[in-house]
């Protein structure tokens, strides 16, 4: 069965730029009869929606740049490195990255996925044996945990006040849904943790018994160290510019004055867990750890290399947004036929599943939380509302179906992959797996919060 998906993705797995263009001819060829539009309403769709999505495109961004450089902090990588020396055998070092990529993609999704490639590598030169593809795949993995942890948009938005959040709901959410509801409630908590345990027993599973993939070791080869220690002399010699760019009071007091405004906002004023604000602890935390404004600004730079894939393919998911959310003379769009179909057939109980795969459907075309919530907010708070669901439920529905296509859509990938030096066909035959195998934990769990 694995031998099999992996000649399959590689045989008809394109480069992911070409699956978005490839996904925008799908969108716009089901338009036409589904939504009875014009090829010319779907050009103008297509067109109006690239930039829709540019202020959540730098939220994105900002989320995995700030995770990459934290993960590039000294300290975190000899944390990582002492980590990386535990596995004694490859599937003990196969299962220790699932569980590690899972924990810190559900902490944060940018530090996760970044985290998780960075930590296989490490592995990948200490553990005689072990399958790099699969060792990446299952760094990889983890990340479907992301949409139901404390970094998940759709939860957090739900969780954030304002006029918006009834805006986006069409009036069915007026009132903030807390993330009690939602990503800490037990019964996601206990999917997680099962959705941890699947993905970590068939990653371990799938290590081949013979024809290992071993890496070339100068392809892993770590990369010098980013903080340069300066002598005494350097240090007399520095201009008054070099002493505030390498200056350990600036970042202490930009990254005391973030601290001090979180705890204000969550602690005094009531704020929620919001995007802006892991972005921001992240930012601190960063700075801390490199220890000077110049230091941080290199790791900064170094890890935008990561985000490149996602800032070119980022216009085009957009656009595919705007052919599935754009209404023709029809007075219809295809996101809400999908949604409808979804609707017709649920009742009280098969309501969040049907919801989860209506949303998984949906993630192959936008890969976006955010193109998500446009799509689906307007339509399946109301439809829950009818049918008794509690709004939680729905929303975190919604989030697992973003999530989980995800091991076979390659958008989010990208920067594992830049990092690892590899390419989408090397990992997704193993995913596909365990999208079968987490599927039926995730639909399971489902039922039986609906019950």
């Amino acid at each position: 069965m694995i031998k099999f998906c992996v000649r399959l993705v590689q045989r008809w797995l394109p480069e992911p730029f070409i699956f978005a263009i490839l996904l925008t001819f799908v969108a716009a060829i089901l338009a036409m009869p589904i939504c009875h539009q014009t090829p010319v309403e779907v050009v103008e769709h297509w067109g109006g929606g690239v930039w829709n999505l540019l202020a959540f495109a730098m939220q994105m961004a900002l989320v995995l740049v700030s995770g990459s450089a934290l993960a590039a902090a000294p300290a975190v990588k000899r944390g990582i490195a002492a980590l990386a020396r535990m596995p004694k055998s490859p599937a003990g070092a196969i299962a220790l990255v699932t569980v590690v990529s899972a924990v810190a993609c559900w902490l944060n999704w940018g530090f996760g996925l970044i985290v998780g490639v960075v930590f296989a590598k490490e592995i990948a030169r200490q553990t005689k044996g072990v399958d790099y593809r699969l060792l990446i795949a299952s760094a990889y993995s983890g990340f479907v945990v992301w949409h139901a942890g404390i970094s998940g948009s759709i939860p957090l938005t739900m969780a954030t006040p304002g006029e918006a959040l009834a805006q986006a709901t069409n009036g069915a959410l007026v009132a903030p849904v807390p993330v009690s509801q939602t990503i800490l409630d037990p019964h996601n908590i206990v999917m997680v943790l099962l959705t941890i345990v699947a993905i970590t027993v068939a990653n371990t599973l799938m290590h081949p018994k013979k024809d290992v993939f071993i890496v070339d070791p100068a392809l892993i080869a770590d990369d010098a160290p980013m903080h340069h220690r300066f002598t005494k002399e350097e240090r007399k010699a520095w201009t008054p510019a070099q002493r505030m760019e390498n200056s350990r009071w600036l970042t202490w007091i930009i990254a005391l004055l973030m601290i001090a405004y979180l705890v204000v906002k969550l602690m005094f004023r009531g704020g929620s867990l919001d995007l802006g604000t892991v972005i921001m602890i992240f930012l601190a935390l960063g700075l801390l750890l490199h220890g000077t404004p110049v230091h941080y600004v290199h790791a900064f730079g170094k890890a935008t290399t990561g985000a490149a894939g996602i800032i070119l393919q980022f216009p085009f998911y957009a656009g595919i947004m705007g052919i599935i959310t754009g209404i023709g003379a029809s007075g219809i769009c295809l996101g809400t036929v999908i949604s409808d179909a979804c609707i017709r057939l649920s009742t009280p109980t098969t309501y969040p599943l049907l919801t989860f795969l209506c949303a998984a459907l949906l993630n192959l075309f936008v890969p976006s939380g955010g193109g998500h919530w446009a799509i689906q907010a307007p339509i399946m708070f109301s439809a829950g509302a009818d049918l008794g669901v509690d709004a939680g439920l729905t929303g975190i529905a919604i989030a697992w179906g973003d999530a989980w296509t995800n091991l076979i859509q390659p958008f989010w990938a990208l920067p594992a992959l830049a990092i690892a030096k590899l390419n989408a066909k090397d990992i997704m035959g193993y995913c596909l797996v365990d999208l079968i195998v987490t599927g039926v934990v995730i639909c399971g769990g489902l039922l039986v919060w609906a019950l």
